[in-house]
């Protein structure tokens, strides 16, 4: 196991991580579901984060 901090990834790297678009993962910003961190003008996701979500079944309550 490795000491190094999580990296941070892009509204790309966690739209190709679900298999959903870029627009998806947007609008679950916008409607404050998907865990993010605004970095200046960009929005930052932690994996481990985002993958708990998934995990804790709050993704499935999303009204599209």
């Amino acid at each position: 196991m490795t000491n190094e901090p999580e990296k941070w990834s892009s509204i790309e790297d966690i739209a190709g991580h679900l298999k959903v678009h870029k627009d998806t993962v947007r609008n679950w910003i916008k409607q404050g579901e998907i865990p993010a961190h605004k970095v200046g003008r960009q929005y930052r996701f932690r994996i481990s984060e985002v993958d708990e979500w998934i995990i804790s079944g709050r993704s499935a309550t999303i009204a599209n």
